[in-house]
């Protein structure tokens, strides 16, 4: 005869739930191999359609027709997918944080307008042709257009209101002068076109070697923000009371922000949507706490950026569409989506 346990036993013996804590942590491995997988699809998939075997003989063992598509071609621009995608995703979450602003992303701070405007000028007046030259620029760019924003918004007094209506500003003005340079200089419009959209195709070897350093320097501190941020998202004065340093911080995000979007705009181009779509989704899983919300964005903003990848490589066979373009068509809906529903929560 079976006789029943106590309840307190039976609650003793129960399997604990899983804790919040937990599901996230799964969460994130389901990302990353999510994210390999996509990563896996970036080399097979290309607008030149090639067997499974192919794709295997080109990475593995052919140096010639196949390997140079596979390897010279896929690889580096799947690898330059998956370090531009990180930074973009880690640039638009931190700058989330410090503008307290979920709608933000790292063209707010006229990060993008900086590297566009630099690049225009080397082409029209310093007569530079090559990628390897506009990486530089366009991070110089980046990095100047950084400390502007910064220095203009207050520096050490420095607010995300004034960081917000600086970059506002500036990008304007920027804008405004790529657009007159490249009306009135024809030359410059054709080399500039193709760099503006924002794309993949052109990822090198050289050029992945240029931009590594910034990209690793610039997710170690932003990663490394985390806690400072919670406490910064809280507001001022709950941040001091919490011990955060709130110059030291805004500075750190500000570089860090500016070091990851000014890697990836010099060596894509401008890509947008894809540091405010990312953030803002992970957010409503992981909730506000940046420790999380920060992994999470490193992981899935490359799943975002090759996936557009590989869709604009299909739809367009033989051609093909560059990714600024796909992540445009998506982001525009989704940031309606967004605005609609922050201000309907408002209401």
């Amino acid at each position: 005869m079976l006789v029943d346990s106590p309840p307190e036993q039976r609650a003793e013996t129960a399997p604990a739930p899983p804790t919040r804590r937990a599901i996230r942590a799964f969460g994130l491995l389901v990302a990353a191999l999510v994210l390999v997988l996509v990563a896996l699809a970036s080399i097979a998939i290309g607008a030149k359609g090639l067997s499974a075997g192919q794709v295997w003989h080109g990475l593995f063992q052919d140096t010639g027709t196949y390997g140079d598509v596979v390897v010279d071609e896929r690889l580096s621009r799947t690898v330059l997918g998956l370090l531009a995608g990180a930074a973009l995703g880690l640039s638009g979450a931190v700058l989330q944080a410090l503008t307290r602003n979920p709608l933000a992303d790292p063209g707010l701070l006229g990060i993008n307008a900086g590297a566009s405007a630099a690049v225009v000028t080397a082409i029209t007046y310093l007569g530079v042709t090559s990628l390897s030259g506009y990486v530089w620029f366009a991070f110089l760019g980046a990095a100047a257009v950084g400390a502007l924003v910064w220095f203009l918004g207050g520096s050490r007094g420095a607010t995300p209101v004034r960081l917000a209506l600086a970059g506002t500003a500036i990008s304007a003005a920027l804008y405004g002068y790529l657009q007159a340079v490249m009306i009135t200089d024809q030359a410059a419009l054709g080399k500039m076109r193709f760099w503006t959209v924002g794309s993949l195709s052109s990822a090198t070897d050289s050029t992945i070697t240029q931009v590594l350093p910034f990209f690793v320097a610039g997710t170690l501190l932003a990663l490394g923000l985390a806690r400072p941020l919670n406490a910064v998202a809280m507001g001022d004065d709950t941040a001091r009371a919490l011990g955060a340093d709130l110059n030291r911080t805004r500075a750190l995000s500000m570089l860090a922000a500016t070091v990851l979007c000014g890697a990836a705009t010099a060596a894509c181009g401008p890509i947008a949507f894809v540091g405010l779509m990312v953030p803002h989704a992970v957010r409503s899983f992981t909730g506000p706490d940046l420790r999380w919300i920060l992994p999470y964005a490193t992981v899935l903003s490359p799943v975002l950026l090759l996936g557009a990848d590989v869709v604009g490589r299909v739809v367009a066979r033989p051609a093909e569409l560059q990714v600024g373009i796909i992540t445009a068509l998506v982001g525009g809906p989704v940031f309606i989506f967004l605005v609609r529903r922050r201000r309907t929560a408002q209401l």
